[in-house]
Protein backbone atom coordinates (compact mmCIF):
# COMPACT_ATOMS: atom_id res chain seq x y z
CA UNK A 1 0.00 0.00 0.00
CA UNK A 2 1.31 3.43 -1.00
CA UNK A 3 1.73 5.94 1.80
CA UNK A 4 0.16 9.39 1.47
CA UNK A 5 3.57 11.03 0.93
CA UNK A 6 4.33 8.55 -1.88
CA UNK A 7 0.97 9.24 -3.56
CA UNK A 8 1.56 12.99 -3.32
CA UNK A 9 5.05 12.57 -4.79
CA UNK A 10 3.72 10.46 -7.67
CA UNK A 11 0.98 12.98 -8.42
CA UNK A 12 3.50 15.82 -8.33
CA UNK A 13 5.78 13.99 -10.78
CA UNK A 14 2.84 13.27 -13.09
CA UNK A 15 1.84 16.92 -13.04
CA UNK A 16 5.37 18.08 -13.89
CA UNK A 17 5.60 15.57 -16.75
CA UNK A 18 2.15 16.68 -17.94
CA UNK A 19 3.27 20.31 -17.91
CA UNK A 20 6.46 19.45 -19.81
CA UNK A 21 4.54 17.50 -22.47
CA UNK A 22 2.12 20.43 -22.82
CA UNK A 23 5.01 22.74 -23.71
CA UNK A 24 6.61 20.21 -26.06
CA UNK A 25 3.31 19.82 -27.92
CA UNK A 26 2.75 23.54 -28.57
CA UNK A 27 4.96 23.87 -31.68
CA UNK A 28 3.62 20.54 -32.97
CA UNK A 29 0.03 21.75 -32.64
CA UNK A 30 1.06 25.01 -34.34
CA UNK A 31 2.27 22.94 -37.31
CA UNK A 32 -0.86 20.78 -37.25
CA UNK A 33 -3.22 23.76 -37.34
CA UNK A 34 -1.18 25.44 -40.08
CA UNK A 35 -1.62 22.30 -42.22
CA UNK A 36 -5.34 21.79 -41.36
CA UNK A 37 -4.70 18.75 -39.18
CA UNK A 38 -7.48 19.04 -36.60
CA UNK A 39 -8.12 17.53 -33.16
CA UNK A 40 -10.18 14.47 -34.26
CA UNK A 41 -7.45 13.52 -36.73
CA UNK A 42 -4.73 13.83 -34.08
CA UNK A 43 -6.84 12.04 -31.48
CA UNK A 44 -6.88 8.83 -33.52
CA UNK A 45 -3.12 9.12 -34.04
CA UNK A 46 -2.60 9.65 -30.31
CA UNK A 47 -4.65 6.55 -29.48
CA UNK A 48 -2.63 4.51 -31.97
CA UNK A 49 0.70 5.69 -30.53
CA UNK A 50 -0.40 4.93 -26.94
CA UNK A 51 -1.30 1.37 -27.98
CA UNK A 52 1.90 0.92 -29.99
CA UNK A 53 4.18 2.08 -27.17
CA UNK A 54 2.35 0.00 -24.56
CA UNK A 55 2.58 -3.01 -26.88
CA UNK A 56 6.29 -2.63 -27.61
CA UNK A 57 7.85 -1.10 -24.50
CA UNK A 58 5.74 -2.17 -21.51
CA UNK A 59 5.52 -5.93 -21.83
CA UNK A 60 5.74 -8.16 -18.78
CA UNK A 61 8.51 -10.75 -18.78
CA UNK A 62 7.28 -14.13 -20.07
CA UNK A 63 3.72 -12.82 -20.28
CA UNK A 64 1.70 -12.23 -23.41
CA UNK A 65 0.56 -8.64 -23.80
CA UNK A 66 -3.25 -8.49 -23.68
CA UNK A 67 -5.91 -5.97 -24.64
CA UNK A 68 -6.88 -5.67 -20.98
CA UNK A 69 -3.35 -4.81 -19.82
CA UNK A 70 -2.91 -2.24 -22.61
CA UNK A 71 -6.29 -0.76 -21.70
CA UNK A 72 -5.16 -0.50 -18.07
CA UNK A 73 -1.86 1.14 -19.02
CA UNK A 74 -3.26 3.63 -21.53
CA UNK A 75 -6.74 4.38 -20.18
CA UNK A 76 -8.23 3.51 -23.60
CA UNK A 77 -11.37 1.39 -23.93
CA UNK A 78 -10.69 -2.27 -24.66
CA UNK A 79 -12.68 -2.01 -27.91
CA UNK A 80 -10.36 0.75 -29.12
CA UNK A 81 -7.31 -1.24 -28.04
CA UNK A 82 -8.52 -4.38 -29.82
CA UNK A 83 -9.34 -2.42 -32.99
CA UNK A 84 -6.00 -0.63 -33.09
CA UNK A 85 -3.96 -3.76 -32.34
CA UNK A 86 -5.65 -5.55 -35.22
CA UNK A 87 -5.28 -2.72 -37.69
CA UNK A 88 -2.50 -3.39 -40.12
CA UNK A 89 0.14 -0.76 -39.54
CA UNK A 90 0.97 1.33 -42.57
CA UNK A 91 4.67 2.14 -42.39
CA UNK A 92 5.47 5.80 -42.93
CA UNK A 93 7.03 6.34 -46.32
CA UNK A 94 10.41 7.99 -46.05
CA UNK A 95 11.35 10.57 -48.63
CA UNK A 96 13.73 8.96 -51.11
CA UNK A 97 14.79 12.44 -52.20
CA UNK A 98 15.65 13.40 -48.63
CA UNK A 99 17.63 10.26 -47.75
CA UNK A 100 19.52 10.23 -51.04
CA UNK A 101 20.09 13.98 -50.74
CA UNK A 102 21.64 13.77 -47.28
CA UNK A 103 24.01 11.01 -48.46
CA UNK A 104 25.03 13.01 -51.52
CA UNK A 105 25.70 16.19 -49.53
CA UNK A 106 27.59 14.18 -46.91
CA UNK A 107 29.88 12.81 -49.63
CA UNK A 108 30.21 16.18 -51.37
CA UNK A 109 31.37 18.06 -48.25
CA UNK A 110 33.78 15.38 -47.01
CA UNK A 111 35.36 13.31 -49.78
CA UNK A 112 38.73 14.57 -50.99
CA UNK A 113 37.65 14.38 -54.64
CA UNK A 114 34.83 16.87 -54.09
CA UNK A 115 36.39 19.28 -51.55
CA UNK A 116 38.69 22.14 -52.46
CA UNK A 117 41.91 23.24 -50.76
CA UNK A 118 39.85 25.65 -48.63
CA UNK A 119 37.80 22.74 -47.26
CA UNK A 120 34.65 23.84 -49.04
CA UNK A 121 32.66 21.71 -51.53
CA UNK A 122 33.84 22.25 -55.10
CA UNK A 123 31.55 23.40 -57.91
CA UNK A 124 31.12 20.18 -59.91
CA UNK A 125 30.90 20.01 -63.71
CA UNK A 126 27.37 18.85 -64.46
CA UNK A 127 28.38 16.05 -66.86
CA UNK A 128 30.92 13.26 -66.51
CA UNK A 129 31.96 13.92 -70.12
CA UNK A 130 33.33 17.26 -68.88
CA UNK A 131 34.44 16.59 -65.29
CA UNK A 132 35.14 12.87 -65.32
CA UNK A 133 35.17 11.36 -61.83
CA UNK A 134 34.88 14.81 -60.25
CA UNK A 135 31.46 15.65 -61.69
CA UNK A 136 27.89 15.82 -60.45
CA UNK A 137 27.00 12.74 -62.49
CA UNK A 138 29.74 10.69 -60.85
CA UNK A 139 28.83 12.03 -57.40
CA UNK A 140 25.29 10.65 -57.80
CA UNK A 141 26.62 7.38 -59.26
CA UNK A 142 28.81 6.82 -56.18
CA UNK A 143 25.75 6.87 -53.93
CA UNK A 144 23.13 5.21 -56.17
CA UNK A 145 23.37 3.17 -59.36
CA UNK A 146 19.59 3.20 -59.78
CA UNK A 147 18.92 6.94 -59.92
CA UNK A 148 20.20 9.14 -62.72
CA UNK A 149 21.83 12.48 -61.97
CA UNK A 150 19.43 14.58 -64.08
CA UNK A 151 16.25 14.08 -61.98
CA UNK A 152 18.26 14.67 -58.79
CA UNK A 153 19.64 17.91 -60.24
CA UNK A 154 16.19 19.06 -61.39
CA UNK A 155 14.73 18.47 -57.93
CA UNK A 156 17.63 20.16 -56.15
CA UNK A 157 17.33 23.18 -58.41
CA UNK A 158 13.60 23.32 -57.62
CA UNK A 159 14.05 23.24 -53.86
CA UNK A 160 17.12 25.48 -53.78
CA UNK A 161 19.87 23.10 -52.67
CA UNK A 162 22.09 23.88 -55.67
CA UNK A 163 22.52 26.37 -58.50
CA UNK A 164 24.31 26.16 -61.84
CA UNK A 165 26.99 28.75 -62.57
CA UNK A 166 28.11 30.19 -65.90
CA UNK A 167 30.56 27.33 -66.47
CA UNK A 168 27.78 24.71 -66.28
CA UNK A 169 29.01 23.61 -62.87
CA UNK A 170 26.67 22.55 -60.07
CA UNK A 171 27.29 24.59 -56.91
CA UNK A 172 26.10 23.56 -53.44
CA UNK A 173 24.13 26.39 -51.82
CA UNK A 174 24.48 25.03 -48.30
CA UNK A 175 26.78 22.58 -46.56
CA UNK A 176 23.88 20.63 -45.14
CA UNK A 177 20.80 19.27 -46.83
CA UNK A 178 18.37 22.06 -45.94
CA UNK A 179 15.96 22.52 -48.87
CA UNK A 180 14.57 26.04 -49.18
CA UNK A 181 11.36 25.02 -50.93
CA UNK A 182 10.71 21.26 -50.60
CA UNK A 183 8.11 20.65 -47.88
CA UNK A 184 8.30 16.85 -48.16
CA UNK A 185 12.06 16.88 -47.63
CA UNK A 186 11.81 19.28 -44.68
CA UNK A 187 9.05 17.15 -43.16
CA UNK A 188 11.22 14.04 -43.39
CA UNK A 189 14.03 15.65 -41.40
CA UNK A 190 11.51 17.22 -39.02
CA UNK A 191 10.16 13.84 -37.90
CA UNK A 192 13.60 12.23 -37.88
CA UNK A 193 15.34 14.94 -35.87
CA UNK A 194 12.54 15.68 -33.40
CA UNK A 195 11.97 11.97 -32.74
CA UNK A 196 15.64 11.29 -32.05
CA UNK A 197 16.09 14.37 -29.85
CA UNK A 198 13.03 13.56 -27.73
CA UNK A 199 14.03 9.87 -27.60
CA UNK A 200 17.47 10.81 -26.24
CA UNK A 201 16.08 13.13 -23.56
CA UNK A 202 13.39 10.59 -22.60
CA UNK A 203 16.09 7.92 -22.28
CA UNK A 204 17.94 10.17 -19.82
CA UNK A 205 14.81 11.23 -17.89
CA UNK A 206 13.97 7.54 -17.34
CA UNK A 207 17.52 6.97 -15.98
CA UNK A 208 18.33 4.39 -18.62
CA UNK A 209 22.00 3.55 -19.05
CA UNK A 210 24.31 4.53 -20.46
CA UNK A 211 23.05 8.12 -20.65
CA UNK A 212 22.91 9.71 -24.11
CA UNK A 213 24.65 12.94 -25.06
CA UNK A 214 22.18 15.84 -24.81
CA UNK A 215 23.56 19.27 -24.04
CA UNK A 216 22.51 22.86 -24.61
CA UNK A 217 23.49 26.44 -23.79
CA UNK A 218 20.72 28.80 -22.68
CA UNK A 219 20.78 32.57 -22.01
CA UNK A 220 18.14 35.27 -21.94
CA UNK A 221 18.17 39.09 -21.61
CA UNK A 222 20.02 39.55 -24.92
CA UNK A 223 19.51 42.06 -27.75
CA UNK A 224 18.66 41.19 -31.35
CA UNK A 225 22.19 42.11 -32.47
CA UNK A 226 23.73 39.91 -29.78
CA UNK A 227 21.51 37.00 -30.80
CA UNK A 228 22.69 37.40 -34.41
CA UNK A 229 26.33 37.34 -33.28
CA UNK A 230 25.76 34.16 -31.26
CA UNK A 231 23.81 32.57 -34.12
CA UNK A 232 26.74 33.16 -36.50
CA UNK A 233 29.16 31.71 -33.94
CA UNK A 234 26.93 28.64 -33.48
CA UNK A 235 26.77 28.07 -37.24
CA UNK A 236 30.54 28.34 -37.67
CA UNK A 237 31.53 26.08 -34.78
CA UNK A 238 28.56 23.76 -35.30
CA UNK A 239 29.54 23.06 -38.91
CA UNK A 240 33.06 22.15 -37.76
CA UNK A 241 31.62 19.50 -35.42
CA UNK A 242 29.10 18.24 -38.01
CA UNK A 243 31.80 17.90 -40.67
CA UNK A 244 34.11 16.01 -38.31
CA UNK A 245 31.38 13.52 -37.42
CA UNK A 246 30.31 13.23 -41.06
CA UNK A 247 33.85 12.53 -42.29
CA UNK A 248 34.53 9.87 -39.68
CA UNK A 249 31.14 8.21 -40.15
CA UNK A 250 31.73 8.04 -43.90
CA UNK A 251 35.13 6.41 -43.35
CA UNK A 252 33.65 3.83 -40.99
CA UNK A 253 30.67 3.09 -43.23
CA UNK A 254 32.82 2.39 -46.28
CA UNK A 255 35.59 0.32 -44.66
CA UNK A 256 35.68 -3.47 -44.80
CA UNK A 257 33.33 -5.06 -42.27
CA UNK A 258 34.36 -7.55 -39.62
CA UNK A 259 32.24 -10.07 -37.79
CA UNK A 260 30.12 -7.51 -35.93
CA UNK A 261 26.73 -6.78 -37.55
CA UNK A 262 26.45 -3.23 -38.95
CA UNK A 263 22.90 -2.63 -37.70
CA UNK A 264 23.30 0.58 -35.67
CA UNK A 265 22.44 4.17 -36.59
CA UNK A 266 23.09 7.51 -34.92
CA UNK A 267 22.01 11.14 -35.14
CA UNK A 268 24.19 14.08 -34.19
CA UNK A 269 22.18 17.27 -34.59
CA UNK A 270 22.63 21.02 -34.36
CA UNK A 271 20.04 23.72 -33.89
CA UNK A 272 19.87 27.31 -32.70
CA UNK A 273 16.52 28.66 -31.51
CA UNK A 274 15.76 32.23 -30.49
CA UNK A 275 12.56 34.08 -29.67
CA UNK A 276 11.28 37.19 -27.97
CA UNK A 277 10.60 36.51 -24.31
CA UNK A 278 6.95 35.73 -23.72
CA UNK A 279 4.85 38.45 -22.15
CA UNK A 280 1.73 37.48 -20.18
CA UNK A 281 -1.46 38.14 -22.11
CA UNK A 282 -5.10 38.09 -21.15
CA UNK A 283 -7.44 35.75 -23.00
CA UNK A 284 -9.93 37.35 -25.39
CA UNK A 285 -13.52 36.50 -24.55
CA UNK A 286 -16.01 35.59 -27.27
CA UNK A 287 -19.11 37.81 -27.04
CA UNK A 288 -21.29 35.31 -28.92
Amino acid sequence: MLKKTEITSNNSTQQRVHTAIHRVLKPLIRLALAQSVNFPMLLETLKSVFVQVAEEDFKLTNREQTDSRISLLTGLHRKDVHRLRNTLEQPLAQSNVATLGSQLVGLWISHADFVGADGKPKPLPRLASTGGDVSFERLVARVSKDIRARPVLDEWLRIGVVNIDGDDCVCLNTEAFIPSAGFEEKLYFFQQNIHDHIAATTHNLMNQTPPMLERCVYYDNLTTAEIQELKTLAEEHGMIALKALNNRALELQTKARGAAPANQRFTFALYFYHATEDQPTKPVEDDH
